[in-house]
């Protein structure tokens, strides 16, 4: 089964009116692949409006407390887009970290993936429908709910497209994709069509924020193609954004995750 991991950071669900949109280029793309999984995070700066509320009733918040809540956010998302894709007539769900089967370290706030059980959505998947995961959080070994540090749901992605065995995993930013400098600032930077992990952990090392390193870490482990692009074009072409692989780096037969 051909699978398709996406994923829709803050800026991408920045406010409501955003998830109509994110559904349509979903819904694009399940004329392409016939296994639709979706990796959402929180909105826009709702992270950081948990965080401050957080402080507010405790400086230095517990730190298993500070996860219960953090992962609030996530969920406001994942459930918001299923109801988008179910105005379109598009069968979805959404799950949490741990529904899903995302097992985490114990380390509270710095939680490290160390495997992937999907077993829950692989009926919807492999029935067509869509499904969404929370990113950003899982579940210990001992049972509880964990968080991964930020731009921990690039890393989500990646994990939840190894073990689907996904062709590729769409990160959708409010760039066109990796640039030789921000564009935002030079708009006449140059755009790089294509890279390889070790070239594009380089660039995010020194402060580029498109990706997580983790996330491109884990990718080269599992020999598992990025494709960085704008969440503005709903154009299916490929060769529009960044893409990061190599030749190289062969897929691997199990999936790898991350050390403990």
């Amino acid at each position: 089964m051909k699978t398709l991991v996406m994923k829709f950071g803050g800026a991408a669900v920045a406010g409501p009116e955003h998830f109509s949109s994110i559904a349509d280029i979903i819904i694009d793309r399940l004329k392409h692949y016939k296994q639709v999984a979706v990796v959402v995070s929180a909105m826009g700066d709702t992270t950081n409006q948990l965080i401050e509320l957080a402080k507010k009733v405790h400086p230095d918040p517990p730190r298993r407390e500070y996860d219960m809540l953090l992962t609030v956010g996530e969920r406001i998302s994942i459930s918001l887009l299923a109801m988008a894709l179910a105005l379109k007539n598009q069968e979805a769900f959404s799950y949490t970290g741990s529904q899903t089967g995302i097992i985490t370290t114990n380390r509270h706030t710095e939680a490290r993936i160390i495997d992937v059980r999907p077993h829950r959505i692989m009926p919807h998947l492999q029935s067509g429908k869509v499904v969404i995961v929370a990113g950003f959080q899982g579940v210990s070994k001992d049972n509880e709910i964990t968080t991964l540090g930020r731009g921990g749901s690039d890393t989500t992605a990646v994990a939840l497209g190894a073990a689907l065995g996904a062709v590729k995993i769409e990160f959708f930013k409010d760039v066109s994709g990796i640039f030789e400098e921000d564009p935002k600032k030079n708009p006449g930077a140059s755009l790089f069509s294509e890279m390889t992990y070790d070239l594009a952990l380089d660039i995010t090392q020194k402060g580029a924020k498109i990706l997580h390193p983790r996330c491109i870490v884990l990718a080269k482990k599992n020999g598992l193609p990025l494709h960085v692009r704008s969440f503005h074009d709903k154009n299916i072409d490929p060769i529009e954004g960044t893409w990061i692989r190599e030749k190289a780096v062969p897929r691997g037969g199990n999936p790898l995750f991350e050390e403990e």
